[in-house]
This record gives C-alpha cells, sequence and structure tokens, in this order.
C-alpha cells in the first residue's frame, strides 16, 4: 500500500484576533507520490492551513504528521529544520532573492538543507549541475540561467521558484496559488511541468488555488470548506 505522508486528526486552529474563524479538520491523509488539487475561496483558510502544513503555525489541539513526524510534538528549530529538509514551497509571490542568479536561488534550498544538498548532488554529480536540469526541464533556456531574477518576466520567476522547491527530491511539494499572475496558455504549461516532476521524484504535489479550472490532472479535488474551515482565514499576526 501506498505510504502516507500527510495525516491530519482532530485538528483545531482559531486565530487570536479572529474569533469568527476556525480551522477543524477531523481527518486529512495525503499518500506518498499523490497530487491533491485543494480549493477555496479568498479568505477561507488555504494560507492558513499551509502554515500549519510548513510548521509555521501551530494548532491548538490534534495530530499533524509528516512523514511520520508530528509537528506539534517538536520544538520551533526542529520544525524549521524539518520543512528545509522535506518540504518544498512554491509561494505565491516567489520569494526570490533579486540578486541572485537562477541558479543560486535555486541552490538556496541545498543551503539550508543537508539532505537536499546530498540528493542534488547524488542526481546532478554537483548541486549546480542540477539546479541547471531543473530550470531546463521547467523550459528555461541555459543562456538565462545566469542572470539575476528581477531581469525575467513574472511566468519565468515562477519556474525558478519551482525549481527551487524540487531540488533535492523533497518528499512534499506545497504549492500555494503559484499561476495567479499567469495567463491560462501559461498556467496549463506550468502545471504539467510541476506535475511531471513531482511525479519523476516521487513527491507528494498539494497545489492550492482559489481556480477550479486548474484541477484537470490532479489525482483527486478537495475543497477547504469541506475538510472543516469557517469564516475568513487569511488573517496575520
Amino acid at each position: 500500500m501506498p505510504e502516507t505522508v500527510i495525516q491530519i486528526r482532530d485538528l483545531r486552529f482559531r486565530w487570536a484576533n479572529d474569533a469568527g474563524f476556525c480551522l477543524d479538520i477531523p481527518l486529512f491523509e495525503a499518500q506518498a507520490g499523490e497530487r491533491i488539487f485543494l480549493h477555496g475561496p479568498s479568505g477561507s483558510g488555504k494560507s492558513t492551513l499551509l502554515g500549519l502544513l510548513g510548521g509555521v503555525l501551530v494548532p491548538e489541539r490534534g495530530r499533524l504528521q509528516l512523514l511520520g513526524s508530528d509537528l506539534t510534538q517538536l520544538r520551533p528549530a526542529a520544525r524549521d529544520r524539518f520543512r528545509a529538509d522535506h518540504v518544498g514551497f512554491i509561494f505565491q509571490q516567489f520569494n526570490l532573492v533579486p540578486y541572485l542568479s537562477l541558479v543560486d536561488n535555486v541552490l538556496l534550498a541545498c543551503r539550508f538543507s543537508a539532505r537536499r544538498l546530498a540528493w542534488a548532488t547524488a542526481a546532478g554529480n554537483t548541486p549546480a549541475t542540477e539546479a541547471r536540469r531543473l530550470l531546463a526541464q521547467l523550459d528555461l533556456d541555459p543562456s538565462l540561467h545566469g542572470r539575476q531574477v528581477t531581469r525575467l518576466s513574472v511566468g519565468q520567476q515562477q519556474r525558478v521558484a519551482a525549481a527551487r522547491a524540487l531540488i533535492g527530491q523533497p518528499e512534499i511539494v506545497i504549492a500555494d496559488e503559484p499561476t495567479s499572475a499567469l495567463d491560462a496558455e501559461r498556467q496549463g504549461a506550468f502545471l504539467e511541468l510541476l506535475r511531471d516532476e513531482c511525479e519523476r521524484s516521487g513527491s507528494t504535489l498539494l497545489f492550492v488555488s482559489h481556480d477550479r479550472r486548474l484541477a484537470a490532472g490532479f489525482d483527486r479535488e478537495l475543497s477547504l470548506n469541506a475538510l472543516g474551515a469557517t469564516g475568513s482565514g487569511e488573517v496575520t499576526q
């Protein structure tokens, strides 16, 4: 049977300054290599759930297991190490370092994780070789690889962010509304490349979006409201 890589049981999270919001998830599981499309309108708690899965937020109760480790039982520094080693994030705003090249931005993931550095080295002989392979696989021409990311289009920056999330074969890849700035044609091409690369590395993909038109090609489509979110979940502290 496939390995369960994400398991949530009886989880509850509420923002202290938003009494109207509650993320209350009785059960959610994701299997190794599964591609899941999670949708919900703006304010439904998508970013809150991703913060919990990344160990940035801690629920008030419940079990939150990734790869058999309960994040609620780890100290903050241990949660940070776990996230760096095992979870690749593609942020909505990409979070690239503007003064670094494409390759150096991708290699940032290996600077924070010895595990991913070792996997990238094994896959490409050197981490830089693997970074260039991923960039090329994501349709970024080698002539661009030495450029600063500020000289790229939005779509190109998005693919750099994806390569950074994928390098070192993290078991879990989480994408937070990464296609919101792209037109329909580029959205489709990016999703195909992302799904293919996750399949190649065996990574579980959790793709979060408000746009259900993007759900084709995923193994499962889930509503955040059906999982258990009420009120506005995008409050920040």
